[in-house]
């Protein structure tokens, strides 16, 4: 659970990937300018990165509120100019064939009420197939928060690899499902922050509670120091070898109860920390690729807000975070294809209105009636965790 208690914190389309800089996204020319830190002060604004991966055989889509940052999507129009897939009211989604394997051009264009346009993003739309055949074994290790915890976007990442027969996957960690994570492992633990995977050492990690470990990447040194060994990690857990791939998807705990005052900082904050774990990463290994998984919007409806936190946060404002928070990291990570870091568009790709949990309740204590109230306001129902899956897996096919 994200931040049940204040105190964790410091524990604690697909596919859409439109460059969020100059050279990515064309603005009106009466469009507002950016801000200092470079992303744009428009409640429009596209934050999407570079590249779009999707895999034959597999749906993927573009929600398009999950793209923007407004109070209201209704009050935006958008335009898709692509070859392939369709646009429906609240994103653009396509199920490629094999016959579709390559690349195409994509671009998004957004309109206020006026007609003006306010943001434009172009990118590549990529298409891969699995190919029983090849004998493609990859291994994969997933690092992250809760959502990882779960454990059902890793289990769709296996079912799809057994499903379309390749890629040959194994997952590297040491955790997963209870008692014994078996093939359904990672390094995925709820209420974790970049801060304590960076910092938080003690005497049981990969043991015991998992609220209680230590880092699983830090060992202590012979001087009483504590630092990253990353391939003594993959001695403890993959036999010494390193995995082929590392996903990180990590932000909520990060940033959950920051205001539009203090978010720049929290953001600062844990990319310092997310740098060091790229960095680890890449030093072991200039041969693993990185995927950066960026994180996703809240459910669609205050009502889970209300539900999981009562007062302490809103919907809007965690959106405002997370939004940020993506801006950021694709400012920051974006373009680093050609050192192995790609950035995967998970936040583009989960229905917040659909794919999140709900219950169904009276309106008010006096009515006998039933309306239907998003209950989960971070944690997506099993079909939006698949759906994360999904984008992971069109990144993974498409990897040499």
């Amino acid at each position: 659970m994200f931040l049940a208690n204040p105190g964790l914190r410091e524990m604690i389309v697909s596919i859409l990937f439109l460059p969020l800089i100059s050279a990515a996204i064309t603005r009106a020319a009466d469009s507002p300018p950016e801000s200092a830190a470079g992303s744009t002060t428009h409640p429009a604004s596209i934050a999407l990165p570079a590249e779009l991966f999707a895999v034959a055989g597999v749906e993927s889509s573009i929600y398009f509120d999950n793209v923007i940052l407004t109070l209201n999507v209704a009050n935006f129009a958008f335009d898709v100019t692509c070859p392939k897939g369709r646009q429906q009211a609240e994103r653009w989604t396509w199920t490629p064939t094999d016959a579709d394997v390559g690349e195409f051009p994509f671009q998004l264009d957004v309109r206020d009420e006026r007609n003006r346009l306010v943001s434009r993003g172009q990118t590549t739309l990529k298409v891969a197939a699995a190919k029983p055949g090849r004998n493609r074994a990859k291994s994969l290790l997933l690092v992250g928060d809760s959502l990882t915890h779960a454990s059902v976007y890793s289990k769709q990442l296996l079912d799809l690899s057994s499903r379309f027969g390749e890629p040959e996957l194994t997952l590297v960690g040491s955790h997963g499902v209870e008692p014994q994570p078996g093939t359904n492992r990672h390094e995925g633990y709820g209420g974790w922050t970049a801060l304590r995977f960076a910092t938080h050492f003690n005497e049981f990690a990969r043991q015991g509670d998992y609220t209680k470990r230590g880092s699983p990447f830090l060992y202590k040194q012979a001087d009483g120091s504590t630092k990253f060994d990353f391939p003594q990690y993959c001695n403890d857990v993959n036999q010494g070898k390193f995995p082929d791939a590392v996903t990180i998807f990590l932000g909520p705990n990060d940033i959950f109860s920051f205001n539009d005052e203090t978010i720049g900082g929290g953001i600062d904050t844990m990319l310092t920390h997310y740098d060091r774990l790229v960095e680890m990463i890449q030093s072991a290994s200039p041969a693993i690729r990185l995927g950066i998984m960026l994180p996703i919007p809240p459910a669609a409806s205050q009502d889970a807000f209300g539900s999981n936190y009562g007062t302490n946060q809103t919907r809007w404002q965690y959106r405002r975070n997370q939004h940020a928070l993506v801006e950021a990291m694709i400012k920051r990570y974006g373009g680093r294809q050609e050192k192995g870091i790609q950035l995967i568009p998970t936040h583009a790709s989960v229905d917040c209105v659909h794919n999140y949990p709900s219950e169904t309740v009276a309106p008010n204590a006096h009515s006998d009636q039933k309306v239907v109230r998003l209950s989960n306001g971070l944690h997506p129902s099993a079909a939006g965790y698949r759906q994360i899956g999904d984008s992971v897996f069109a990144w993974l096919i498409q990897l040499p």
